[in-house]
C-alpha cells in the first residue's frame, strides 16, 4: 500500500515540486520514496513521485518501476491478488521479470494487453503507466474504488495523485472551493459523483480507466456490475458457493511479507473474516475500539467473540476529549469534508493496530454485496406494494395520506407513491433539499439530491428495488463514504487495510444470488449469514446490524462540547457561508432536547473544521512543517 503523485508539462524546478507533492502524502508510504522525471517538451514531459509502504518483496519493490528497456514506467498503489497467475501467463509470452512484485505485472501487462489490462486484474488498485515511446498515459482504478485516484484538469494543467492534498504543493494548482457543492454535501455528506468540493479536481470513478495524450483526457468504464439472478438453486448451494469463494478471497488477501491482523467489531462481517483467517492453529491478532461510555461500545461483543474462538484481542477506548481533539487532523487526512463520526474511532483503531502490524483485514463491503442494510428490506416492501397496487392508485393514496394527520402507515403510503430514486433515503441523508436553503447565506442553485442518484437507478431499472438500492450504494455510499474513510484512516497511520469481501469473484457470485437469499423478513445478508454460521456461533452469525454507534448525540448536549461547536457556528467561516442564527438554533434545540439534530449539527461543524484545515494558511502551513520534520 502506497501513494503516488504526478504531473505533466515542462516547468522550472520539476524535481523540487515533485518531492514536495510526494512529501505531502508521506503517511501513505514512510518506508521508501522514488521519482521519475523525463521529457524535454510539453508533449513528453512527465514527473512521477512515489511513497512506499513495504508489504510484498520488501527489498526489490522500489517504484517508479520500469520495463526491461526503460521505455515504460509505472507507479501503483494497492495489491493485485492474481498477479502470480498473470505473471506466469506473461512469462509464457516471453516477458522477463526482475522482481516478485505485483507492480511488475502491471508493466508487462500493459505492454502485452494495452488498455485491456485493468479488466484482467483482481485486487484493489490505482495506477498510472507512462509510455515514453508514444507519450501516452494510461491509468485505472479497481472495480469497487477501494484505492483512491484524483486528478486536477484546468487548461493545460494536468496533475494526479492518491490524495488531493498533494496538489497543494504544486505552484500551478489553483485551490478554489466549489460553493455549488455545498447544498449537495448538506444532503449526502459527500459528493455522489465524479466532482469534488474543489473546483477542477475530480475523482476517477471505480471500474474506470483513462488515457491522456497531447493534453486530451479520455475516461471510460472498463467493468460493469451486472446482476444475473439464478432462482433455480437452493440456499445450501449459495452457502457452499459463498464459503468457497470467501475462503479463497481471505487466503489471497493474506499474501504479504509482513504480519497480517484483523479489525474486529461486534458484527458478522468482521467476525467472519477473523474466523476464516484464524482457522487451524493460527492465532491472528485482532483489534477493536470502543468508548469510555460503555453503552455505546461494541467492545464487549468483540472481546467475547475473540475469547470464544481463542484469538488475541487488543482494544482501546476513545474519550470524548480525544474524539473532539482529533476532528481537525482527521478532516485534513480526509481531503474533503466527511461528517461520518465513525471515522474517528476508526482512526484510533488504526493507530493502535499500527503499533503491532502493518496490514489488517476488515469487513467492509459485505452489506452492499449481500444485502445487509435495513433499507434494503424496506425496499422489498415497496417493491411488493408497487407490483400489487397500480401506479395511479398509489399516486392518489400518497396524495391523500400526505394531507392527513399522522397515522400508522402514512409515511409508507406517501413514499410508496414515489419512484425508487425519489425515496432513496441516502439522497436526503442529513438535510432535506427543501430546508437546505434557509441555512445557507446566499442562494445556491442545485438540483434536488435525488437527481444525482437517478442515473444509477436508471441503469438497473429492470431489477427489483432492493437490488437497485444495492447497485446505487456501491456507486455512491460505499465508494465515497465507507471506502474513503477506510483508506484515509488506515493510511493516515501508515497501515494497509484490505477488504476480502470486495473481491471480483465474490462480486460475480453476489450478482447471481436471489433476493430471498439476500434480504428477507428473517434477516439481512441471509445466505452470507448462513455461510458464516458454518464457522461461528449463531450469537454472532445472526446478530442484527448495529452500524458503528457514536455518542455524539449525547456529547453535543454537554456544555464543553456544545461550546466548542457554538464557537464554530458563530465564527468567521460560518458567517461567510451560513445563516449563523439558524445554525445556533439547530444546536440549541438539540441541547435542550427539542429535537435530535446531532447529525445535522455534526455535518455543518465538520465542514467548518475542514475548511480551516485547507483554507486557513496558518493551519495548512503547520501541516507542511510537520511533514517537513518527518522527511528531514
Amino acid at each position: 500500500m502506497c501513494g503516488f503523485v504526478g504531473f505533466t508539462g515542462l516547468r522550472e524546478q520539476r524535481e523540487a515540486i515533485l518531492h514536495r507533492m510526494a512529501d505531502r502524502i508521506i503517511h501513505r508510504g514512510p518506508d521508501m520514496e522514488g521519482y521519475h522525471i523525463s521529457g524535454n517538451d510539453p508533449r513528453s514531459a512527465i514527473a512521477l513521485g512515489f511513497r512506499r509502504l513495504s508489504i510484498i518483496d520488501l527489498a526489490a519493490g522500489k517504484q517508479p518501476m520500469y520495463n526491461e528497456d526503460g521505455t515504460v514506467v509505472c507507479v501503483f498503489n494497492g495489491e493485485i491478488y492474481n498477479f502470480m497467475e498473470l505473471r506466469t501467463e506473461l512469462q509464457a509470452k516471453g516477458h522477463i521479470f526482475q522482481t516478485h512484485c505485483d507492480t511488475e505485472v502491471i508493466l508487462h501487462g500493459y505492454e502485452e494487453y494495452g488498455t485491456k489490462l485493468a479488466g484482467m486484474l483482481r485486487g484493489m488498485f490505482a495506477f498510472v503507466v507512462w509510455d515514453t515511446k508514444t507519450n501516452e498515459m494510461y491509468g485505472a482504478r479497481d472495480i469497487f474504488g477501494i484505492k483512491p485516484f484524483y486528478y486536477y484538469k484546468k487548461g493545460k494543467e494536468f496533475m494526479f495523485g492518491s490524495e488531493i492534498k498533494s496538489f497543494l504543493s504544486h505552484p500551478n494548482f489553483e485551490k478554489e472551493l466549489d460553493e455549488d457543492m455545498i447544498p449537495l454535501y448538506l444532503s449526502y455528506e459527500y459528493s455522489p459523483d465524479e466532482r469534488t468540493i474543489f473546483k477542477n479536481v475530480f475523482k476517477l470513478p471505480g471500474a474506470h480507466c483513462f488515457t491522456y495524450k497531447n493534453g486530451e483526457l479520455k475516461v471510460e468504464r472498463y467493468y460493469k456490475i451486472e446482476y444475473k439472478i439464478e432462482d433455480d438453486k437452493s440456499l445450501e448451494y449459495w452457502e457452499d458457493a459463498i464459503t468457497k469463494e470467501f475462503t479463497e478471497s481471505v487466503s489471497m488477501h493474506q499474501i504479504a511479507d509482513v504480519e497480517v491482523g484483523c479489525f474486529l467489531s461486534s458484527g458478522v462481517d468482521s467476525s467472519y473474516v477473523v474466523k476464516e483467517i484464524s482457522k487451524g492453529t493460527k492465532k491472528v491478532k485482532t483489534f477493536s475500539v470502543g468508548y469510555e461510555e460503555e453503552k455505546y461500545s461494541e467492545l464487549p461483543y468483540a472481546q467475547d467473540f475473540s475469547n470464544v474462538i481463542g484469538v488475541p484481542n487488543i482494544a482501546n477506548k476513545v474519550s470524548a476529549d480525544e474524539f473532539f481533539d482529533a476532528v481537525p487532523e482527521i478532516q485534513y487526512y480526509m481531503d474533503e469534508p466527511l461528517p461520518n463520526p465513525s471515522e474517528i474511532p476508526l482512526y484510533f483503531l488504526a493507530k493502535n493496530a499500527r503499533r503491532y502490524v502493518k496490514v489488517v483485514l476488515s469487513g467492509e463491503g459485505a452489506d452492499e454485496l449481500f444485502g445487509g442494510y435495513p433499507m434494503y428490506l424496506a425496499g422489498g416492501h415497496f417493491d411488493h406494494y408497487s407490483h400489487k397496487v397500480p401506479r395511479p392508485v398509489r399516486k392518489v393514496l400518497g396524495t391523500v395520506a400526505k394531507h392527513c394527520p399522522n397515522f400508522k402507515g402514512k409515511n409508507f403510503l406517501v413514499r410508496g407513491a414515489m419512484e425508487p430514486y425519489q425515496r432513496f433515503m441516502r439522497a436526503n441523508y442529513v438535510f432535506q433539499s427543501a430546508e437546505r436553503q434557509k441555512f445557507l447565506k446566499r442562494p445556491i442553485a442545485s438540483k434536488v439530491p435525488e437527481e444525482y442518484s437517478k442515473r444509477y437507478f436508471n441503469e438497473v431499472s429492470n431489477l427489483d428495488e432492493p437490488t437497485q438500492l444495492q447497485y446505487v450504494d456501491m456507486h455512491t455510499w460505499m465508494i465515497y463514504d465507507i471506502l474513503l474513510k477506510a483508506d484515509r484512516m488506515s493510511m493516515a497511520n501508515s497501515l494497509e487495510l484490505r477488504v476480502p469481501f470486495l473481491d471480483k469473484k465474490i462480486m460475480e457470485l453476489a450478482e447471481r444470488i436471489p433476493l430471498k437469499y439476500r434480504v428477507n423478513d428473517e434477516n439481512t445478508k441471509f445466505a452470507m449469514r448462513k455461510a458464516a454460521l458454518r464457522r461461528m456461533p449463531e450469537k454472532w452469525a445472526g446478530k442484527k446490524k448495529l452500524g458503528f454507534p457514536v455518542p455524539t448525540r449525547v456529547w453535543l448536549k454537554e456544555d464543553k462540547y456544545y461550546n466548542i461547536v457554538k464557537e464554530k457556528f458563530t465564527g468567521e467561516v460560518a458567517q461567510k457561508y451560513f445563516n449563523t442564527d439558524m445554525l445556533v438554533k439547530l444546536l440549541d434545540d438539540h441541547k435542550n432536547g427539542k429535537a435530535d439534530n446531532s447529525r445535522r449539527v455534526w455535518t455543518v461543524y465538520t465542514f467548518l473544521v475542514w475548511y480551516d484545515q485547507f483554507f486557513n494558511d496558518d493551519i495548512l502551513n503547520g501541516y507542511a512543517e510537520h511533514t517537513d520534520a518527518k522527511t528531514a
